[in-house]
C-alpha cells in the first residue's frame, strides 16, 4: 500500500565501523544484510577500474560492499533489468538500488508488482556527464603526469561527512585532494537535460524505500548531528515499513518531521544555468583547466574554492609543523 505521504527517519548503523564505510548513516548495509541472510540478490552500483560507474549483481557481502559510496555520475544498468526479472522469476528476493529515474524505468521494464521485490531509491542531485568525468580524470593524470588509481569522489574519512572532497591517488603515489568536479557538478551545467524537469524532485518517490545524506540534521536530530554520517530515511508504503522494521535491531533511528527535512532536490529539480551552452561548446574545444577557472573560479563558487584551498593549505602547514 503506497503512503500518502513518506514516513520521515533520522537513521545510523549501529556498528561504527560500517557507518565509517558508509557515504552517509549505512541505512542500506542494514537492508542489504536483511536480503543477503535470506539468500537475497543485491542489485547496485559500483565504479569500475576504469572508473565509470555500472550497475551490478551480487550475491554476497564482498559485492555489495563494492556498491557502497557515492558515484556521482551517470551509471550504466547493462542488462540488469532482465537479471533482476530472472531472479524474481526464481523466487529469489531481490533488493535494487537507483536513482528515482532508474527505480521507475525498472518498474516500467517488470510490468508488473513482485512481492520479493524491494526497491530502494536515492535522492539525486542530478546525473553528471561521465564524458566530463572521463575529462577531468585525464586533465589531472595531465598535470601530475601519473595515472589515477583509485577515486573517491566523497572523501569522508579524511574531511568528515559534511565535506565535498574528492581524492584521487596516483600511480606514484601522490594523493589529490580537489573540489573541482564537485562544484562543476553543484553548478549544474554538466546535468543531462532531462534532470533539469525530472518528475521526481519532490517527497513523493517510485521506491519503496529512498535514502539520502541527511542535510539538515542539526535541526532535525541534533542528537545525531557528529559529521560521522546520517541517513536520511523516507518509508514510501507498507512494503518499505516492512523492511524497515526488519532492520531496525541494527540501527540507531529516530522519526523526524518533513518540515525539517526537505532538501531542494525534495523540492524541484533545478534549473538548467544560463550559461549552460556555453560551458559545452568550451567543453569540445577548450582545455578542461580553462573550464576549471571560467567556471569554477569565479564567483559564489570560486570563492568557495580559495577557501577549500587556503584549509588544505593550513592543513598541510599543521601536519609540517608537527
Amino acid at each position: 500500500m503506497q503512503y500518502a505521504e513518506p514516513k520521515w527517519y533520522a537513521v545510523k548503523h549501529t556498528d561504527e565501523n560500517i557507518v565509517a564505510q558508509s557515504r552517509s548513516g549505512g541505512i542500506f548495509t542494514a537492508l542489504s544484510d536483511a536480503v543477503l541472510a535470506e539468500s537475497g540478490v543485491i542489485y547496485g552500483c559500483v565504479m569500475t577500474e576504469d572508473f565509470r560507474a555500472v550497475h551490478i549483481r551480487a550475491e554476497d557481502t564482498q559485492g555489495r560492499d563494492r556498491m557502497r559510496g557515492s558515484k556521482y555520475i551517470e551509471s550504466s544498468l547493462g542488462d540488469t533489468l532482465r537479471q533482476v526479472r530472472d531472479d524474481l522469476k526464481a523466487g529469489r528476493k531481490v533488493l535494487f538500488t537507483g536513482t528515482s529515474c532508474q527505480i521507475a524505468g525498472l518498474r516500467r521494464f517488470l510490468g508488473r508488482d513482485w512481492e520479493n521485490l524491494l526497491c530502494v531509491d536515492i535522492v539525486c542531485h542530478g546525473v553528471p556527464s561521465p564524458k566530463v568525468w572521463q575529462a577531468y580524470l585525464a586533465w589531472q593524470e595531465k598535470k601530475s603526469k601519473a595515472k589515477v588509481v583509485s577515486a573517491n569522489f566523497r572523501n569522508k574519512k579524511d574531511f568528515g561527512w559534511r565535506e565535498h572532497m574528492e581524492t584521487l591517488t596516483m600511480d606514484d603515489g601522490k594523493v589529490i585532494h580537489s573540489k573541482d568536479f564537485a562544484l562543476l557538478f553543484y553548478d549544474h551545467s554538466i546535468l543531462r537535460p532531462s534532470c533539469y524537469t525530472c518528475p521526481y524532485k519532490s517527497i513523493m518517490h517510485p521506491g519503496d524505500i529512498t535514502i539520502a545524506d541527511y542535510w539538515g540534521v542539526e535541526k532535525a536530530a541534533p542528537d545525531f548531528d557528529d559529521n560521522k554520517g546520517v541517513s536520511l530515511v523516507l518509508v514510501n508504503n507498507s512494503r518499505g515499513e516492512g523492511a524497515f522494521e526488519a532492520v531496525k535491531d541494527s540501527l540507531r533511528w529516530q522519526v523526524t518531521s518533513m518540515e525539517l527535512s526537505l532538501q531542494p532536490p525534495l523540492l524541484r529539480p533545478f534549473a538548467a544555468p544560463k550559461h549552460r551552452a556555453d560551458f559545452w561548446k568550451d567543453f569540445s574545444t577548450k582545455d578542461f583547466g580553462y573550464l576549471v577557472k571560467k567556471y569554477v573560479g569565479a564567483g559564489l563558487l570560486g570563492k568557495i574554492r580559495r577557501k577549500i584551498k587556503s584549509l588544505l593549505g593550513k592543513r598541510k602547514k599543521g601536519r609540517d609543523a608537527s
